[in-house]
């Protein structure tokens, strides 16, 4: 067996590695054999030297082995196993839609996503505002839920990828978070994990964005979709623009809120809306519940029209211990902030452009997002009715309302939003939300 300093070096000196040896690291990072002084120099020379499509793949897959893989055979489902991605956002609440959605489709969706960090919100956050729901459930409540439900979206367990978890502490602490191939590992070892057989990714590019640059995320996009192939697992990328919020709302009861009315009928956030179905529908193409996207995306507008996306939603909630009348009275068991009032903008006019990293910043600077992993997260701020680009804005229009606990924390945010946002004489033209689409390469 290779030493952990003899793989280093090899890596370092821009060698490629072998599926045996990145077997027998990650191997030895998950029963701590290899120290986190040996990962942290592996994912510094992997920062700088990169990985070939083949190390990449043998990466994800040795991450995935590290723990609990899912196998769905046993459970005798009636539908392909289906699941999204997203790499993170301003007032991306997609999964609390999509996955219900997909479900009243005949889909089953075992969604693992994350909490926030920095300016971009977190699912597990968001849904954490309901009272009860439990976001990491052991493997059996898991499993009963999507069966149950068709979907259930949770935490990334004790049991799935561990190597990814000590991995990703030890990125966030050395400056390799952003290296392509380490991304790629992390996102797609706790996904194939999982047991899907479908899997769409939703890269942002933007200002809001963690790959600002379309360069970037089309680099990012096309990796993640042929890595995941190469691994075995069907995937579609997709870029989406996040130069605006992609939801009014930004924070976490809030989104949620926003959620319930999107599957209601409510309120559907334009934007929202289409990034939502251009997600689906690709994956109802991918699992084989659509002959094409188009034929998705028409079964997906049904599930939502009929009601049958909404009540796989409350049931997903009340599978997971939440309450069971969720959706009829949502505003009564999402938490409040005492605090509401109108943002006003420096001037009347159109919304020109919106930073929408400093839109997240803001939510953070409330309490509603978090810098460090251990940071606490206040679940009632945030900011709803957000101007999107080309909004009218003035005397009668203002650029949100802000949620806050105080006043004086609703005048620092209420501050900090209206220098986000720029205000021209005319409205900038409109921007198709989806940017581009990339299949993975068998």
């Amino acid at each position: 067996m290779t030493p952990p300093q003899e793989i280093i070096r090899r890596k370092r000196d821009g060698a490629a590695l072998d599926a045996a040896d990145i077997d027998a690291f990650i191997a030895g990072l998950t029963s701590g054999a290899v120290t986190e002084g040996q990962a942290a120099a592996l994912a510094m020379a992997v920062f700088f030297r990169g990985m070939s499509l083949d190390e990449s793949v043998a990466l994800t897959r040795a991450m995935m082995r590290s723990g609990s893989v899912l196998d769905w055979r046993g459970a005798a489902l009636p539908g392909p196993i289906l699941d999204k991605h997203s790499t993170g956002g301003i007032g991306d609440n997609v999964s609390l839609m999509l996955a219900p959605m997909l479900a009243a489709c005949g889909a089953f969706v075992p969604m693992i996503s994350g909490r926030g960090l920095g300016h971009t919100g977190g699912t597990l956050d968001k849904l954490d505002s309901i009272p009860g729901y439990v976001a990491q459930p052991d493997l059996a409540l898991f499993r009963r839920t999507v069966a149950e439900a068709g979907c259930a979206i949770i935490g990334q367990t004790e049991d799935l990828a561990p190597a990814d978890k000590r991995l990703y502490a030890i990125r966030d602490v050395t400056a390799t978070v952003e290296s392509i191939p380490l991304i790629t590992a992390s996102i797609l070892s706790k996904k194939l994990a999982a047991g899907l057989q479908g899997l769409v990714m939703d890269v942002k590019t933007g200002s809001g964005a963690f790959m600002a640059s379309l360069e970037g995320a089309r680099d990012l996009a096309r990796t993640l979709a042929t890595v995941a192939v190469g691994a075995g697992l069907p995937t579609v990328s997709l870029i989406s623009d996040m130069n605006e919020p992609l939801a009014s709302a930004a924070g976490n009861a809030v989104e949620v809120a926003n959620a319930v009315a999107f599957l209601t009928g409510e309120k559907r956030d334009p934007r929202l809306h289409a990034v939502t179905l251009a997600l689906g529908a690709e994956l109802l193409a991918l699992g084989g519940l659509a002959a094409s996207p188009e034929a998705g995306r028409a079964a997906l507008a049904r599930a939502l029209a009929s009601g049958a996306a909404a009540e796989r939603f409350e049931r997903m909630v009340a599978g997971l211990g939440g309450p069971r009348d969720f959706l009829r009275d949502a505003a009564r068991h999402l938490p409040a902030a005492p605090v509401v009032r109108a943002v006003a903008p420096p001037r009347a006019g159109f919304v020109a452009s919106i930073d929408a990293r400093a839109v997240g910043m803001a939510v953070v600077s409330l309490g509603g997002g978090r810098t460090r992993p251990a940071d606490p997260i206040d679940h009632a701020v945030g900011f709803t009715r957000l101007a999107g680009l080309g909004a009218p804005v003035g005397a009668e229009g203002p650029l949100a309302l802000v949620h806050a606990r105080d006043p004086a924390e609703a005048d620092a945010a209420a501050a900090a939003l209206a220098a986000a946002y720029r205000i021209g004489d005319a409205p900038p033209p409109l921007r198709d939300p989806v940017v581009e689409r990339i299949a993975g390469a068998s």
